[in-house]
């Protein structure tokens, strides 16, 4: 979106009146805790439950993206994927082989490079590598030269990026309901869709915050989300509020793209964790492609614990947490560091740690001349770390993870790193600790995130109270306005379908 204008909206956000009304409350000093440990991979059973791979995110020539719906599904499947949700800008996803769209949402991402293109599968037909797949509606499948059917890759209903024409890019994934088709505006207006998605009884994600937000912008580690900065503590206050009133709202991506937008959106994470959790509710991270092109895809996914491959089973691997996000892509100085670190101490992964310890470099350097280039870039040919088992002793208070492939496995408390290995006992940190642990497992194949371990125990954190005024809704009466009336004027004097007669020819 245009710079000038986007700053100006951090300006009127930077100016509001952001109250905070009570402190956090006290934390754990040392010693044996009685801990309650609740697991969003408690109803896991690691014999026989499978890990799916998902990309919740991806884009056609229905909106934005250059790939075409058949490509985008056939590159999906060819990356070993098991389940896609094709995410339109305001464009719900009826089926794949739905060639349908908004006219006035395709022309306004036909200005942002969309190309015109549409493709859709049919019930039966051949790859542009020459192989057969079929469509169902629900699966997409290939089949060998022997006409044998391969893995099926199953499609998640309704997908929708929300907010098309927002100025500041304040998207939101919504899956399993019929909402937002054809509608513009969303400048800063998370609650609108958050809400109506809701009512209906669908799930929605926070996209890419480091967007919105600005933080992709922020010169270094320490700048993105400082609470002292008033626009970010606007910004962490607001997403907290809506994480709080809005259950069906999953979440925040803490990994898309490549990361780099949000390199610094686990910082973010572990700061809306510990507002957030003392309310009684869990935040989910979520990882994704976002992809625009098929050169993006598999940069980053979810692995869905689910006993078997349906809607039904999806939605409650979503609903639970019962997933994990992964990447292939690293921004984050300070996490890159870390794992160099870590991984020379232990002995293990040397040639991973260097390779770390250079990239560290190279965002030092890049940051102290004003602009961070460096992304660390996991080998996609090497194996991905998996996580095998989770399992958590109430009794002990201990949390363990068994893994494959993986170099090592290190603990977060409140954004800080406080242990490293398969499991951690919380008694060993209870001064480290407040309401929730996470881990992140790395190896030669990429970096995997765990959800939220939250943590109840006597004099554990309590909620705040946060006072906030959110200026979403005026932001969005004031820019969205004109879009929406020059929508109209394009629609009630047939320009669009004048531009659309063009731009197909």
């Amino acid at each position: 979106m245009n710079s000038k204008f986007t700053k100006a909206i951090s300006v009127v956000m930077s100016a509001a009146l952001i109250t905070t009304c009570s402190a956090v409350g006290a934390f754990a000093q040392g010693g044996d805790v009685d801990y309650k440990i609740n697991s969003t991979y408690a109803n896991v059973d690691w014999n026989t439950y499978k890990q799916y791979k998902t990309d919740l995110h991806s884009h056609t020539t229905a909106s934005d993206g250059s790939s075409t719906k058949k490509e985008t599904i056939e590159k999906h499947y060819d990356y070993g994927f098991d389940i896609l949700a094709v995410t339109d800008h305001g464009t719900v996803d009826y089926g794949w082989d739905d060639s349908s769209v908004s006219k006035v949402i395709k022309v306004a991402m036909t200005a942002k490079e969309g190309k015109t293109p549409i493709e859709v599968l049919s019930s039966q037909g051949q790859t542009s590598d020459g192989k057969t797949y079929t469509y169902d509606g629900d699966s997409y499948t290939e089949y060998d030269e022997n006409g044998i059917a391969q893995n099926s890759m199953l499609r998640v209903p309704f997908g929708n990026e929300q907010n098309p024409t927002s100025f500041n890019n304040a998207h939101v994934c919504s899956w399993f309901v019929d909402y937002g088709n054809g509608i513009v505006g969303g400048t800063s207006d998370y609650e609108t869709p958050i809400k109506n998605v809701d009512k209906l009884g669908g799930l929605s994600v926070i996209n890419h915050p480091g967007e919105y937000s600005g933080a992709r912008h922020s010169e270094n580690y320490d700048e993105a989300y400082n609470l002292n900065n008033v626009k970010y503590k606007y910004i962490v206050n607001k997403f907290a509020n809506l994480l709080t009133e809005y259950q069906s709202c999953l979440g925040i991506d803490i990994n898309s793209k490549g990361d780099n937008r949000t390199r610094y959106d686990r910082k973010l994470w572990d700061i809306l964790l510990q507002k957030v959790v003392p309310t009684g509710r869990n935040v989910y991270g979520i990882a994704t492609s976002d992809s625009h092109n098929v050169g993006i895809i598999n940069s980053g996914y979810t692995l869905m614990c689910m006993p078997e491959k349906n809607v039904t089973a999806l939605r409650t691997a979503m609903e639970d947490g019962a997933f994990f996000a992964a990447s292939y892509y690293m921004g984050s100085k300070v996490e890159i560091g870390a794992w160099a670190e870590e991984l020379k101490a232990a002995g293990v992964g040397l040639e991973l740690a260097e390779q770390f310890a250079q990239a560290y470099e190279n965002i030092v350097e890049e940051e102290n001349n004003g602009k961070q280039s460096t992304i660390f870039k996991f080998d996609q040919e090497a194996v991905a770390p998996k996580v095998k088992s989770v399992s958590v002793d109430d009794t002990e208070d201990t949390i363990t993870i068994s893994t494959k492939d993986a170099y090592m496995v290190h603990w977060i408390a409140d954004g800080n790193i406080i242990a490293t290995g398969n499991t951690i006992d919380l008694d060993d940190y209870s001064d480290q600790i407040g309401s929730y642990v996470r881990a992140d497992i790395v190896g030669e194949g990429g970096v995997i995130y765990t959800q939220p371990f939250t943590l109840e125990y006597e004099g554990a954190p309590t909620a705040e109270k946060t006072c906030s005024v959110d200026l979403g809704k005026p932001a969005s009466l004031i820019c969205d306005t004109i879009v929406k009336l020059l929508a109209k004027v394009l629609e009630v004097f047939k320009i669009v379908d004048i531009i659309w007669y063009f731009l197909n020819k």
